[in-house]
């Protein structure tokens, strides 16, 4: 077995199953495992995911949330230990890869329209 079958093997063991359908627009809910001192709790980071990279256990989503009229993003693992959960709150419908164009939105116009997923 080479050093590279002996790293995807690895990588494969450690790979989360449990992760819900998501796409881009999609108002997440994640719960994030924080460590203060000696104790540990998680905490629920809620925002619209507006870009995704797909690479195997090195997958990404980056989340914007607004609080207090603030802006913030963050890039969260998506195989990573410290994301304990993440649920779907919200679909947005969009026509767009990354939604980079949300950065500069205020009010109203900053909210997606909602994808309604009809079952047969």
């Amino acid at each position: 077995m080479s050093l590279n079958q002996l790293v995807d093997e690895i990588q494969k063991q450690q790979l989360k199953v449990d992760i819900p359908s998501i796409r881009l627009g999609d108002t997440i809910k994640l719960g994030i495992l924080v460590q203060e001192r000696n104790k540990q709790r998680i905490q629920a980071y809620k925002g619209v995911l507006i870009a995704q990279h797909k690479a195997g256990r090195g997958s990404t989503l980056t989340v914007r949330r607004v609080f207090q009229g603030v802006g913030t993003e963050r890039i969260f693992l998506l195989h990573s230990p410290l994301v304990q959960y993440i649920e779907v709150i919200r679909s947005g419908k969009v026509s767009r890869s990354k939604l980079y164009y949300l950065r500069s939105r205020k009010g109203k116009s900053r909210r997606l329209r909602e994808r309604i997923v009809r079952e047969a």
